[in-house]
């Protein structure tokens, strides 16, 4: 066999045309998947101001509200995943792909759609990077403060003599005889 048949490289095969309605069932799971986001997006600011205001019942709410939505979610990309598989990819393949495996197809809404989700994306990831760490931040807080209204020290690593009786309990309030 000749090196330059197994070195040549093959033409790109053209990308499979898919009918009008596959496309329309793409443009829209694409449109709910980034609405769905953007409820997620106001559910997590919704949580951060809930927990900046001390509202308990607004943190719960939000929650609840983001299970929700995220149960809707699931759906919906697993309506996108069959769209996918029926456009002759991978049920998994990432957005950036989804254009360059429809080629000519990608038309203006199609690539418009996709932009908008993967932007929403990131925008969902920050919102919840910065809920994860206000909520850190609120927990070491109240940690501490009910700490300090208990009367546990802020760590409990402590340093003992040898031989000393490590469970012994504090003396604070012990009344001592001295007559004796």
């Amino acid at each position: 066999m000749s090196p330059a048949l197994l070195t040549a490289e093959l033409p790109p095969m053209a990308a499979p045309m898919h009918a009008p309605p596959v496309l329309d069932a793409l443009h829209d799971a694409l449109v709910t998947e980034r609405r769905l986001l953007d409820d997620l997006v106001a559910q997590m600011r919704r949580q951060r101001s809930a927990v900046g205001a001390d509202d308990i019942d607004g943190v719960d709410e939000s929650v609840f509200a983001t299970h929700r939505i995220l149960a809707t979610l699931g759906q919906a990309r697993q309506r996108r995943r069959q769209l996918n598989e029926l456009l002759g990819g991978n049920a998994d393949m990432p957005l950036r792909e989804l254009e360059e495996r429809l080629g000519p197809q990608a038309d203006g809404r199609l690539r418009d759609a996709r932009a908008r989700l993967q932007a929403a994306a990131d925008t969902l990831s920050r919102e919840v990077g910065m809920n994860r760490k206000l909520l850190r931040e609120a927990l070491a807080q109240n940690t501490s403060q009910v700490r300090v209204l208990s009367g546990v020290p802020e760590s409990s690593a402590t340093y003992v003599a040898d031989g000393a009786d490590v469970n012994v309990a504090p003396s604070r309030g012990l009344v001592v005889n001295r007559t004796a």
